[in-house]
């Protein structure tokens, strides 16, 4: 299973379908506003939420929602990074509810060799989150300095520090 991709393996215009989608629970929403301290009663009390909004439901949190989505795409697009090196923009487009279950893709928008050294580059991509009747609910781009594959094979290839059994 391919894990990330070498800035060579990179082409303009790709699309990535990050696969699975999660379906979001009522836990993975509350312990993620909990974990980040964000006691907002719009996404952990019902009856607030059910008394005062117009959705009449808790909203999950757009953060859990860009970072799984986030999450969703370093198989595809920065399992082999360097380093994150921006969020150039984050759009929430539209509420998610408990029970919605996320799918998301990555396009890329562009590709950049770095200026300051030859074994790596800047892919410039853009993520859509969608949910399950196609529904966008949020959408970010990023840049991401990834590496050459010379950079990979000066430093183990393909699973760099993966230790060999002794026995």
């Amino acid at each position: 299973m391919q894990f990330g991709r070498y800035f060579e393996e990179f082409e303009v215009g790709a699309v990535y379908k990050h696969w699975p989608g999660k379906t979001v629970t009522e836990y993975d929403d509350h312990l993620f506003c909990l974990i980040t301290m964000n006691h907002h009663p719009l996404h952990l009390d019902a009856n607030y939420a059910e008394e005062t909004t117009d959705f009449k439901r808790n909203v999950v949190v757009g953060n859990y929602i860009y970072s799984l989505l986030l999450g969703m795409s370093v198989a595809d697009v920065s399992g082999k990074a360097i380093a994150n090196l921006e969020v150039e923009s984050l759009r929430h487009i539209a509420p998610t509810f408990h029970g919605d279950t996320i799918y998301g893709e990555t396009e890329v928008l562009d590709k950049t060799e770095s200026k300051s050294k030859d074994d790596r580059g800047i892919v410039y991509v853009q993520t859509k989150g969608y949910k399950q009747d196609g529904t966008v609910v949020c959408v970010f781009r990023r840049k991401v300095m990834v590496p050459k594959r010379s950079y990979g094979d000066a430093r183990g290839g393909e699973q760099p520090g993966r230790p060999t059994p002794s026995a």
